[in-house]
């Protein structure tokens, strides 16, 4: 199983390529390229401290780029989780969600959240799973509340938000 750290600046570069080579399989290159783009280096320059790599000695299986509000001294936020196609469904992403938590809770963070696309279905199935309640929107979908135009227009959000315990 590949051993969890604290993400460093210097891992960029490398999650970036992992997008690029991870979603290679169920987008185009410029979709995937686009994707790569919700992870600019500034979240690991000033979030590398709450954000997790998971890597063996073949290289980075697995990443969470997480923060803690700023704004709000009960906050945390999950922006972004990678896992190697191939090892998916093995517990990776579980293992950075619960360290996640853990070390949130440990910083007095009362709640995490997170938001994915409507369409998302293993997202939200995944989000589910791990105990995210579903934060009521304007509209739904398929069930599944949905915040219209949260990210801009046309760019719809399913938002959860999980307490931590702490």
């Amino acid at each position: 199983m590949p051993m969890m750290r604290r993400a460093r600046v210097s891992d960029h570069r490398t999650l970036v390529e992992c997008v690029h080579r991870w979603w290679g399989d169920s987008r185009t290159p410029a979709e995937a390229r686009e994707l790569s783009l919700l992870l600019p280096r500034l979240f690991l320059q000033f979030f590398a401290g709450t954000s997790l790599v998971a890597e063996d000695s073949t290289g980075v299986k697995a990443f969470l780029v997480g923060l803690h509000s700023a704004d709000n001294e009960e906050d945390a936020y999950i922006h972004f989780v990678g896992v190697d196609p191939a090892l998916r469904g093995r517990g990776l992403g579980r293992g950075l969600y619960t360290a996640f938590f853990e070390r949130a809770a440990e910083a007095g963070r009362r709640e995490v959240r997170a938001v994915t696309s409507p369409g998302n279905a293993g997202s939200i199935a995944f989000h589910r799973a791990l105990g995210f309640a579903l934060v009521p929107g304007d509209d739904e979908v398929d069930g599944v509340p949905v915040h219209r135009d949260y990210d801009g227009p046309g760019q719809d959000r399913v938002c959860f938000r999980k307490r931590t315990g702490a």
